[in-house]
């Protein structure tokens, strides 16, 4: 990647669970851990995994110069929670199918 800026991603076979309040949106044994100069490892989750069923398609897109165009998804509750990108950059293709989430504990079952 451009500038020092690196991003690496790989599979992590451990369980990671996406929750908010009470309520278990997504558990994984199948999540991608993507690392990416400046900021937070960030677990991408198959979206055969997820429950899309509790959300909602949002009108936000963000543009991020490595990833491509991110959509988002909402919660009732909680806006913009969750994206992920649809037509991602080829470096970072893995992620294509996969939804990250935003404020959200993820926690790493054993």
């Amino acid at each position: 990647m451009a500038n020092g800026h690196t991003i690496t991603i790989e599979r992590d076979g451990r369980r990671v669970r996406a929750v908010h309040g009470d309520q278990v949106l997504a558990e994984t044994d199948r999540a991608l851990a993507l690392r990416e100069t400046g900021c937070p490892v960030r677990y991408y989750i198959p979206a055969q995994d997820v429950r899309l069923d509790l959300l909602t398609p949002s009108d936000t897109h963000t543009y991020c110069p490595f990833k491509g165009t991110a959509s988002y998804w909402s919660l009732p509750d909680a806006a913009d929670l969750v994206w992920s990108y649809p037509d991602p950059k080829p470096d970072v293709a893995q992620i294509k199918d996969h939804l990250c989430f935003y404020d959200v504990e993820v926690a790493q079952v054993p």
